[in-house]
């Protein structure tokens, strides 16, 4: 008698056991069902918006102000100023190179005020074949050496009195011995010509631009003037 009382007890918690277990099975079935559901079902808000979460990116930097970094856009300037016109006349006292090797001034086109996505181009682009040397257009120091997803392999030159800088971007490579805090003389070879960052594969060009630096010097920041009358003046 015991014995069979001992079975059927041994039965019953079996039978309990089997029926916990299932229970608890298809609880975490569910619950892994409902996260996977939810996982590939985004908030509607976010759907609606286009699930654009990417941080400004413009297709040129604005400026010498790097896409995402540094805050505040720099001020633009207007070549009617009194104190841009004169930035002007001071450059072009300079004569200064024109930047790639082997085009004459009047092969330059103005680009500066084109549209580039949202905003105005504020440089010029000077096509040339790949690896042409680019030269630097005055006396000065390299002060930056910039790689960025817009401009690509860049070079940030400041004038000697680091009044103005000179940018150079989409450069194929930098020319040997090229290194921050390095003194060139106008005509060095700095560079070359390339497509580095967002320029066209087969579209090799020098994206030229000058800006006269804010009282901090930063490299950064700065306002943009026009080179194109720079270095083809009337």
């Amino acid at each position: 008698m015991k014995r069979f009382e001992r079975q059927r007890m041994e039965r019953l918690r079996r039978f309990v056991i089997t029926v916990g277990l299932s229970y608890s099975l298809g609880a975490l079935t569910d619950i892994a069902l409902t996260w996977r559901l939810h996982e590939f079902d985004p908030d509607p808000q976010i759907a609606a918006r286009g699930q654009s979460r990417t941080a400004h990116d413009p297709v040129e930097p604005r400026g010498v102000e790097r896409p995402g970094e540094r805050g505040d856009p720099p001020p633009v300037g207007t070549t009617g100023s009194v104190a841009m016109s004169n930035a002007v006349e001071t450059l072009r006292r300079r004569d200064l190179e024109v930047p790639v090797e082997g085009v004459r001034p009047e092969e330059l086109r103005d680009t500066f005020a084109e549209g580039r996505g949202a905003h105005a181009h504020e440089a010029i682009d000077i096509m040339a074949p790949r690896r042409t040397p680019v030269v630097a257009v005055d006396n000065g120091r390299i002060e930056k050496l910039f790689t960025s997803k817009a401009g690509g392999l860049t070079i940030y030159q400041f004038d000697p009195s680091s009044t103005f800088s000179y940018y150079y971007a989409h450069l194929d490579s930098y020319a040997d011995g090229i290194r921050e805090g390095a003194q060139v003389r106008r005509g060095d070879v700095i560079g070359y010509v390339g497509t580095t960052g967002n320029a066209a594969p087969n579209t090799p060009h020098l994206h030229f631009a000058i800006f006269r630096l804010t009282p901090e010097h930063q490299w950064w920041k700065g306002e943009p003037i026009n080179p194109y009358p720079i270095l083809k003046p009337e």
